[in-house]
């Protein structure tokens, strides 16, 4: 019996196979981010128009995808991934910091990531709401992430003494819809502020949560609040 067709193993123009694969797939990720994050978007791109756009064949296609919804998950895994690699960057040049300061260089890290190319916005917030049921877990998957990564903070700022004891679960998920809505709005121009001022907002939010009202570290010391952080950059 005849066996399936391989991959050709082999060098061409310099290249191996799997070099030209990543290629291939890399073009095909760059053509998906303008089509579906600027024009025409998602749902009105067509295999061959992606295709064309990147340079290579249908055929090709289907060699790296099944679908276009395919790559409208790989695309938003990329972007997702771009962004908490600059959160946890940031994360890992503040350690040692105030909470405060902390909070502020990892906001600001993923907001200049996020709102650095507004096609990533628009794909993340607009263009995956909805596609089927695959996508719509992806996303919440991913968004929760992003909460588990403010709990594990709000804990450790706990035991540090700089943020008040509680269970942050349900206010991290809130809080990161807060995040997403408002970098949204501010990428469409319905806010008016600048980035920065956007990200101070969002860390008060933060602070707010962490140190509601009355409440005092341990030994009566004084907690550094955002304000305090923007007037000293």
């Amino acid at each position: 019996m005849a066996g399936r067709l391989r991959a050709p193993t082999g060098r061409y123009a310099g290249k191996t196979a799997q070099e030209r694969q990543t290629e291939r797939r890399r073009r095909f990720l760059d053509a998906a981010l303008q089509m579906f994050g600027d024009t025409p978007g998602y749902r009105s791109t067509t295999v061959a128009a992606l295709s064309e756009a990147a340079g290579l064949s249908t055929r090709q296609f289907y060699e790296e995808f099944r679908t276009l919804e395919d790559v409208l998950a790989a695309l938003h895994l990329q972007v997702n991934d771009w962004a908490e690699a600059a959160a946890l960057g940031a994360l890992a040049d503040a350690e040692g910091l105030p909470l405060a300061e902390r909070a502020s260089a990892i906001f600001r890290a993923y907001a200049a990531n996020v709102t650095a190319d507004p096609r990533r916005i628009r794909l993340t917030f607009v263009e995956i709401i909805g596609v089927s049921d695959r996508l719509e877990e992806q996303r919440l998957a991913r968004r929760s992430r992003w909460v588990n990564l403010i709990c594990t903070e709000a804990e450790a700022a706990v035991v540090r003494g700089e943020a008040a004891p509680r269970d942050y679960q349900l206010a991290a998920t809130a809080f990161i819809g807060s995040v997403n809505g408002l970098l949204h709005d501010w990428s469409a121009g319905w806010v008016d502020a600048t980035l920065d001022e956007a990200v101070d907002e969002l860390v008060r939010m933060l602070l707010g949560i962490l140190r509601p009202a009355g409440w005092q570290p341990p030994g009566g010391g004084h907690a550094k609040d955002a304000d305090e952080v923007a007037e000293g950059s």
